[in-house]
């Protein structure tokens, strides 16, 4: 059953996605849908502070895949943006994503109708950006998701 959160300010985003990365574990994978300017890296910021990873985070777009090294609760997390991939399963699976799930959060921008094949237990975070730029995440779970914590 999917759920819709307002998130009036950026720093809104951020503490949806605080309070997102501290039930992560290693295994989860979460997909972030949503328009250029929706607040995805602001939402992955969020989940990497949840996390309590290291590492600066901005939106991998030219890299394709970061990964930020564990910190006190010891996941890692790997910020992929898909959005260059442009669908090839190809250079998805170059990545060797499902490699790094078995010991990482995984957050993929962009990842709907592709890196959800990584896992059938995954959660669809869509954001939209009103006219009013006020963002809504609608929560998508998907298989058994849950957070592993």
């Amino acid at each position: 059953m999917a759920e819709q959160i307002e998130l009036l300010t950026e720093a809104d985003t951020v503490r949806f996605g605080e309070s997102l990365g501290r039930e992560l574990s290693a295994g989860d994978l979460v997909l972030l849908s949503g328009p250029l300017g929706a607040g995805k890296t602001v939402l992955t910021r969020g989940i990497a502070a949840g996390l309590g990873v290291s590492g600066r985070v901005s939106s991998p777009t030219f890299v394709i895949a970061r990964v930020h090294p564990a910190g006190e609760r010891g996941v890692p997390l790997v910020h992929v943006d898909a959005y260059r991939l442009g669908g090839d399963l190809a250079q998805l699976d170059d990545l060797d994503l499902d490699t790094d799930l078995a010991s990482s959060a995984v957050v993929v921008e962009w990842g709907e109708g592709s890196a959800d094949r990584l896992s059938s237990d995954h959660l669809v975070v869509r954001l939209e950006r009103r006219p009013d730029d006020v963002r809504v995440a609608t929560l998508e779970p998907h298989g058994n998701w849950r957070p592993r914590t």
